[in-house]
């Protein structure tokens, strides 16, 4: 008598955990391991920004406007008589919180949408794409623009909100894109396949099966948006749209240094060098975790 078919074992036609070697090629790479570093201590000096600050952010000392380097003041003060090294710090807080918060909406939105498309198919993967191939046709930062001319941030905080949301609205389309294109590769393996056919639950599939196996692009990804986002708000800042004062932001310090460049030239330089290397640092960090992550590297 012929003996029954098996069921396939789903946790055998898995593909093999990756070993835990990135961490290792991450130490080994000297750009990571500085940009690592310099990310860290931007996000420990935004955080404790009120105690290394020594000032408020919007407090104003008259009697030394425009000045260079003085006790009280580490870096001088702006053309309000504001401390510049408290502006940095506060500054800081909000790039990066803008940036990291925008991004995890972005993989919010890029995940579940790309997802879906991806496992869906049919019609729901053309009327996805189609919305997406429609957001890449505007430019991101034009459209920005648009959504904060037509938000138009009545206050502070609003201008923070507006920010958030027009942002958060320009960006998730790559992030869908590679979902989806990472998706629909992993959907035609065996494990997947396999897990359909004993009749496992389609949301047990994505969860389980098909976004771990996407997370290393998603991550990627993910770390060098950090750094678009950021660049985005600081030029919406810098343009007047952005975060509005009293909240320092690093584009918008570049925009009021601008009249004084020949005169106090370091009201410009040290917003530009803080944004500079923050942008980088997340620019070299996910180039690091690309190299990291690759499968080809695995050994």
């Amino acid at each position: 008598m012929t003996a029954a078919p098996m069921q396939p074992d789903v946790a055998r036609l898995e593909p093999a955990p990756a070993p835990g070697g990135a961490l290792q090629r991450l130490r080994r790479n000297p750009a990571a391991v500085v940009s690592a570093a310099m990310i860290a201590s931007l996000v420990f000096a935004a955080v404790f920004a009120p105690w290394l600050s020594g000032h408020a952010y919007d407090a104003a000392d008259r009697a030394n406007v425009l000045v260079g380097p003085m006790p009280g003041h580490l870096l001088g003060t702006d053309n309000h008589g504001q401390d510049l090294w408290a502006r940095l710090l506060f500054g800081a807080r909000v790039s990066l919180a803008i940036g990291i918060i925008v991004e995890a909406i972005e993989v919010l939105i890029g995940v579940t949408l790309g997802m879906l498309a991806a496992y869906k198919g049919g019609v729901w993967d053309t009327v996805l794409m189609r919305v997406t191939d429609a957001m890449f046709a505007f430019p991101d930062l034009l459209f920005a623009i648009l959504l904060v001319g037509i938000l138009r941030p009545t206050s502070p905080f609003a201008g923070f909100l507006t920010v958030f949301v027009a942002l958060a609205l320009v960006n998730w389309p790559s992030m869908a894109r590679i979902v989806r294109g990472q998706a629909l590769a992993v959907r035609e393996k065996e494990f997947v396949e396999a897990a359909r056919a004993i009749g496992v639950p389609d949301r047990e599939i994505v969860f389980r099966h098909l976004l771990p196996n996407i997370l290393s692009p998603i991550l990627v990804a993910a770390t060098v948006d950090i750094a678009n986002v950021v660049l985005a708000e600081a030029t919406l800042s810098f343009l007047g749209i952005g975060i509005q004062p009293p909240f320092p932001s690093w584009g918008r310090m570049i925009s009021d240094a601008l009249p004084y460049l020949r005169s106090a030239p370091m009201l410009l330089v040290y917003p530009a060098v803080a944004l500079a290397l923050l942008v980088l640092s997340f620019n070299f960090l996910g180039d690091a975790l690309r190299d990291a992550l690759d499968p080809r590297l695995r050994r």
